[in-house]
C-alpha cells in the first residue's frame, strides 16, 4: 500500500462495502449458516427420522435406530477487483468513494446470492410444483403457492422460517390475483407498493434478471421454496477488501474478496415451483 493511502482509509474502505453488501444481499440470513470454517470444506449433519414403540415391562427396549450422514459444502474462492481513476491523484476522493463502494459490494451481494441460487437448484428429493398446476403453461398463482405449502405440510416441515423465492416475472403474475390484491385477503402493501413480503406463511424474495445467472430459466422458471434448516452455507474466508497501488497502472487496484459454498442439507424440506412466463 503506497501513494498516501492510510490504513485508516482502507478500514473505513472495507467496513462500508461490508455494510453495504449486508444491506443488499437477498438471500443472506435464509439458511443455516457458517462463517469461520477452517479448510475448503464444511459438513452439515443430517439425522434420521425415528419410531416410538409400545414399552411392555421386562422386556428389552427397541432403540430407534436413527441414521446419521453429513452432506459437504466445498467453499470456492472470489474477487471483484476493480482498477479505479479516483486514487490516481496524490490524495483520496472521497466524495467519490462511495461510488467503488457500491460497485464492489453489489458485485459481492449477487455473487453470495448465487451460490445459495445454485445450491437450491442442485438439490435432490425434493418436491416439484408442475407449470400446469392452476392451469395448462402458468406463472405463478395462488394454486401454486397452495400446493408448495401443501409439500411441506406433508413433510411436515416447521412453519416458522419458510421462503420462497421468484423472480420478478412472478411477482408481476400474483399482483393480478385477486386474492393477493384485496385486503379482505392480503397486507394493502401490495396494492401500494406492488410487493409481496409474506403470504401463506412464506417469507417471499423477489429477485430480477442477474449476469450471474439469478433464478435459473432453462425454458421455464424454476423458483425455490425451503425452510431454513434444509440448506446450508458456509464460508471458509468473509468477505475482505484490500486497497493496493499498482505503478505499472499508476492507479489503486481495489479487491473485495471471499471463499464460501452452499449445500442442500435436507431435500424434504425444499420445493421447485415451475413457471411459464
Amino acid at each position: 500500500m503506497a501513494q498516501n493511502v492510510t490504513t485508516a482509509f482502507v478500514d473505513l474502505f472495507d467496513s462500508e462495502v461490508k455494510q453495504a453488501y449486508q444491506a443488499e444481499s437477498l438471500l443472506r440470513g435464509t439458511m443455516r449458516t457458517r462463517t469461520g470454517v477452517a479448510g475448503n470444506t464444511v459438513k452439515f449433519p443430517t439425522i434420521g427420522k425415528g419410531v416410538a414403540t409400545l414399552r411392555v415391562p421386562q422386556t428389552d427396549v427397541t432403540p430407534l435406530n436413527v441414521t446419521y450422514g453429513r452432506v459437504t459444502a466445498t467453499m470456492e474462492d472470489y474477487i471483484a477487483a476493480e482498477y479505479s481513476d479516483i486514487f490516481q491523484q496524490s490524495h483520496i476522493n472521497f466524495d467519490e468513494r462511495s461510488e467503488l463502494v457500491q460497485v464492489v459490494s453489489k458485485s459481492i451481494a449477487r455473487r453470495m446470492d448465487q451460490i445459495m441460487i445454485d445450491a437450491l437448484d442442485a438439490a435432490t428429493g425434493t418436491s416439484t410444483v408442475a407449470t400446469t398446476v392452476g392451469g395448462a403453461g402458468t406463472n405463478m398463482n395462488i394454486e401454486k403457492l397452495r400446493a408448495t405449502a401443501k409439500a411441506l405440510n406433508e413433510k411436515n416441515v416447521p412453519a416458522e422460517g419458510r421462503r420462497l423465492l421468484m423472480h420478478a416475472s412472478q411477482l408481476d403474475a400474483l399482483l393480478g390475483e385477486t386474492e393477493i390484491t384485496s385486503q379482505d385477503f392480503a397486507a394493502v402493501k401490495a396494492l401500494v407498493q406492488g410487493e409481496i413480503n409474506t403470504f401463506m406463511g412464506f417469507t417471499i424474495l423477489t429477485m430480477g434478471d442477474r449476469d450471474e445467472g439469478g433464478i435459473p430459466k432453462p425454458s421455464t422458471r424454476t423458483c425455490f421454496a425451503w425452510h431454513q434448516d434444509s440448506m446450508g452455507y458456509a464460508e471458509s474466508m468473509s468477505q475482505k477488501t484490500e486497497v493496493n497501488y499498482v505503478p505499472e497502472k499508476t492507479s489503486f487496484l481495489v479487491s473485495s474478496m471471499f471463499s464460501a459454498g452452499a449445500i442442500a442439507i435436507d431435500g424434504e424440506g425444499i420445493v421447485k415451483i415451475s413457471c411459464t412466463e
